[in-house]
């Protein structure tokens, strides 16, 4: 089974600082809201050479659901990507984020990889008392820095490790 790469768009691909010049600001308008969003090109690159890398699946795992293959994956470069819903469920079990078990429940098995600025202690306790999640790896990205390359090596060396990507070239 594929490895599973999920990423978050706000706080990993948009940080909450003032943007490096190496990201361009974009205006993206959802229905009658209208978001600025700061974006770097490399990390579209970057993702999808890791993906290729470790033989894994980039996946959204983003409030901006399948918004995020309109406004964000083009303007990295990614081609469209699938979607973890992020359908509202009750309040947390154990202090976890909203979007765990919607992630708990899309990995069916696969391993995987989650890049997230709002991971803590009762996410990694949910999932692994969740039936149907096996392998995974944490990410979580500092909101005001987003993605590093750090966090991308710490992914890859995590499934070369793991043997996810054996057989691959």
């Amino acid at each position: 089974m594929k490895p599973l790469l999920l990423v978050d768009v706000d706080g990993v691909l948009n940080p909450f600082s003032r943007a490096s010049p190496d990201f361009r600001r974009y205006e993206c308008t959802i229905g009658p809201d209208t978001y600025t969003v700061h974006l770097n090109l490399r990390h579209g690159a970057r993702l999808m050479e890791l993906a290729l890398k470790t033989g894994s699946e980039l996946v959204w795992a983003t409030t901006w659901e399948h918004n995020a293959n309109e406004w964000i994956a083009p303007r990295l470069g990614l081609p469209e990507l699938p979607v973890v819903p992020m359908t509202p469920r009750g309040p947390s079990e154990r202090g976890e984020s909203f979007k765990t078990p919607c992630v708990a429940d899309y990995v069916d098995g696969r391993p995987f990889v989650w890049f997230d600025d709002h991971l803590w202690v009762a996410d990694e306790e949910y999932l692994r008392g969740h039936q149907g999640v096996d392998e995974f790896l944490l990410i979580p990205v500092e909101p005001h820095r987003g993605l590093t390359p750090r966090h991308l090596a710490l992914a890859e060396r995590w499934l070369t490790l793991s043997g996810f990507n054996q057989g691959r070239g």
